[in-house]
């Protein structure tokens, strides 16, 4: 098991909503927990599917597997599942993933009143003829 794959645990929670089981009709897909993990490890990264490591397959057909899953509504049933369970751990936020910006912290908030914008500040940079092209 590499780093970020799914413990035994939680592969037996999903793995019957998937399709291409051995109990559902069709193709027995006898790399569904290797395709999930890739489509796990493709948003943890936050990389574009061609960087996909090689481990997971040819990129394309993990896209297009995921893509055929998406519209026939397998991520949603699977989504669905998880949010039941009342444990909730994917759902936790802490102090070391959400940060507030420094000026967030107790300063006295201005109200300028409805309709009341505040004014650009340096007009002689604004383009006076939006959407032509200068010469």
């Amino acid at each position: 098991m590499h780093r970020y794959g799914l413990r035994d645990d939680q592969w037996d929670w999903i793995k019957d909503l998937l399709p291409g089981r051995e109990s559902s009709v069709g193709v027995k897909a006898a790399d569904n927990r290797l395709f999930v993990e890739a489509v796990l490890d493709r948003y943890r990264a936050g990389i574009p599917w061609r960087d996909l490591p090689g481990r997971f397959g040819d990129w394309k057909n993990v896209h297009r597997r995921f893509s055929r899953w998406a519209k026939s509504g397998v991520w949603k049933r699977v989504f669905q599942h998880l949010a039941a369970d009342a444990d909730n751990e994917y759902a936790m936020i802490d102090s070391t993933i959400v940060r507030a910006h420094q000026h967030s912290a107790g300063a006295q908030k201005s109200w300028r009143g409805p309709g009341k914008r505040a004014l650009a500040r340096w007009v002689e940079y604004q383009d006076p003829h939006p959407g032509r092209c200068a010469r």
